[in-house]
């Protein structure tokens, strides 16, 4: 067994891990010293300040598996004791990371994307920290550029300043690392390649982007023909784009999100997930079985398809409509308690899941909350709370009806049936997030004299007594 360290080593940080994000696992915990990024390994090296720290952490994800961004990583003691500058200069160069020595080049990965980034918009952030030479916009681990600038000195003081920040407010976030190239060659000054020291280049404004890069026009994300340079969602919706990822949206999709999330997605989602199929792991095999992850899973989007693992009991596949849907059933669920279990969330490996006869087809189901109102339904999107809304209630309901209905799941705190535009509806507040959540999975889609009632989570705090 590894002895105690104060040195982590983690394993599987992908490119769109960044620095800050490894620094918020575990900043809990105690004060993180150092941290070397092997970028080439898909592996970082993270000194707490003292050894109690680090078991701390290891203690807490030896019972939590540990995700960033619907990735699992992994973390163990190293056989380091320490991190010394040889450890973060010359290991990681041997190791072939990025980030190994200052250079004049930057590599830039751009997390959260939300809005189209044009070399216009690097160089406006960029530019304020010396002179931009040459940029380069590309497509490999997510949307990545190359920022050349005429010194090092211009580049260390630009990633200084701007590693971890976001570009727009909430989105955009910037994961800078120094190249290992020694220049850019750019033959086209257009929104994605510019020579600012040789403005005469031509700009290939006719001809086609590649396929393999660039996704068909009416993605949700775009660059507009013509060179325009910010461009947000409400300028977007309903134009001819060009999409920055894989995952192409009906333009309605769009729509309903930047209603419902005002132009910003939720904290954590990144919107450029294309997995549809997300694998539940650690469920009570006892009580669970399909319709109860559907009305669970459906808050989020659209289910087509689920099938538990008779092999594994205590797992299950779900397959839905798109895969922002997928990304927000993960982000919010991840670690939610429902019978007794804390839920393993993550994207399967699988991009759907085939018709058999153990799994359940759920496509063409009445049920599924996003075949209309859509932007209200993504309002809903939260984090199991204690609060569940309930709606859809029979004209003559009492709201003793209404708390006999779902007592059982658990000790109802308050409760209020109110109505709103002509309907009836009530709030119920549980003792705890987990029977609230037990009371929805079982009681969403039942009927009460006679009318089938619907169950969300509500992110109310209170019960206000008007």
């Amino acid at each position: 067994m590894t002895e105690a360290s104060k040195v982590l080593h983690i394993r599987n940080v992908g490119a769109e891990i960044s620095e800050n994000d490894l620094l918020q696992l575990v900043q809990r915990f105690g004060t993180v010293t150092k941290l070397v990024m092997l970028r080439a390994k898909n592996q970082a090296l993270m000194q707490m300040h003292d050894i109690p720290s680090s078991i701390s952490v290891l203690d807490h994800y030896s019972t939590v598996q540990p995700s960033i961004r619907g990735r699992n990583v992994y973390i163990q003691f190293s056989s380091h004791q320490e991190l010394t500058t040889t450890d973060q200069s010359g290991q990681t160069r041997r190791n072939g990371d990025q980030d190994s020595q200052p250079n004049r080049i930057l590599l830039v990965t751009i997390h959260h994307l939300l809005y189209p980034i044009t070399v216009e918009v690097l160089h406006q952030v960029f530019s304020p920290h010396g002179f931009v030479e040459k940029i380069v916009i590309f497509q490999k681990s997510g949307l990545q550029a190359f920022v050349q600038y005429s010194s090092r000195q211009n580049a260390v003081q630009a990633r200084n300043t701007l590693q971890g920040r976001n570009i727009y407010d909430g989105c955009c976030q910037l994961d800078i690392q120094f190249s290992n190239l020694t220049e850019l060659q750019v033959n086209y000054n257009n929104e994605r390649t510019r020579d600012f020291t040789n403005p005469s280049l031509p700009s290939e404004q006719k001809h086609r982007l590649p396929a393999q890069s660039f996704g068909e026009a009416g993605g949700m994300y775009g660059i507009q023909p013509g060179g325009s340079s910010t461009v947000s969602l409400h300028h977007m919706v309903g134009a001819h784009s060009m999409g920055l990822n894989s995952i192409q949206m009906p333009v309605a999709n769009a729509s309903a999100i930047m209603e419902a999330f005002g132009g910003v997605l939720p904290r954590g989602v990144m919107g450029n997930n294309d997995r549809c199929t997300v694998l539940v792991a650690n469920l009570n095999p006892e009580k669970i079985d399909e319709d109860k992850l559907f009305n669970l899973f459906s808050i989020y989007g659209n289910i087509l398809r689920i099938k538990l693992l008779r092999n594994k009991p205590d797992h299950a596949l779900i397959q839905m409509a798109d895969g922002l849907q997928a990304e927000l059933a993960v982000n919010f669920l991840k670690g939610a308690l429902l019978f007794g279990k804390r839920l393993e969330v993550n994207f399967s490996k699988h991009p759907q899941i085939h018709p058999s006869s153990d799994s359940i087809d759920y496509s063409g189901s009445k049920l599924n909350r996003f075949n209309r109102n859509m932007a209200k339904n993504y309002r809903y999107c939260c984090s199991p709370t204690k609060m569940i809304h309930v709606s859809s209630l029979p004209a003559d309901v009492s709201e003793d009806d209404v708390i006999s209905h779902l007592e059982e799941h658990g000790n109802i705190i308050n409760s209020k049936l109110f109505e709103a535009n002509g309907k009836k509806q009530a709030l119920i507040l549980f003792e705890n997030e987990e029977q609230a959540t037990e009371a929805l999975v079982c009681k969403h889609a039942t009927t009460i004299d006679g009318s089938t009632i619907r169950l969300s989570f509500s992110q109310l705090q209170s019960i206000s007594a008007s």
